[in-house]
């Protein structure tokens, strides 16, 4: 058996990704911590899956942002919502969207370093993991929308 260390995060390696100014900035050393990331995914791997992860969210959200904006609201922090321990309910919805979906991302990234028969059934698992992540970042976008959680299509 061979022990492989993991690297340690220094808290020299907390970046910030920015976007549009209405947006809050995502803390890379945050995000390890929420979602639970040591050492293995590197800080290059991290900051384009949350990178890609706020393109995306941005896009979906870009029509509410401009309501928002038009209604004098100059950033998420500003919209009307109910605060939880000091924060506003909507910045906590962004937050939980770009950490689910980036989180799903390095998921699906890292499941590929063992194809062994063991490695097959882990990536099963990961994939149910994969969608709980994803299912959570869209039930976040949602409740931003103001929207249902359930969207059902009569056939």
């Amino acid at each position: 058996m061979t022990f492989i260390a993991t690297p340690q995060i220094s808290p020299s390696d907390d970046r910030e990704i920015t976007s549009n100014e209405f947006w809050p900035a995502i803390s890379l050393a945050d995000f390890r911590a929420v979602m639970r990331l040591d050492g293995t995914v590197t800080n290059e791997r991290l900051e384009h899956a949350v990178t890609s992860s706020i393109l995306q969210i941005n896009k979906e959200l870009s029509e509410w942002r401009r309501v928002q904006q038009s209604d004098g609201h100059s950033n998420l922090a500003a919209v009307r919502g109910e605060l939880i321990n000091n924060v506003n309910t909507y910045v906590h919805l962004y937050k939980r969207a770009v950490y689910c979906f980036a989180k799903a991302n390095l998921v699906e990234r890292y499941n590929d370093f063992d194809s062994t028969a063991k490695g097959t059934k882990d990536s099963e698992e990961l994939n149910d993991t994969t969608d709980s992540f994803r299912r959570d970042g869209r039930i976040a976008i949602r409740d931003i929308l103001g929207e249902n959680h359930v969207t059902v299509e009569l056939i």
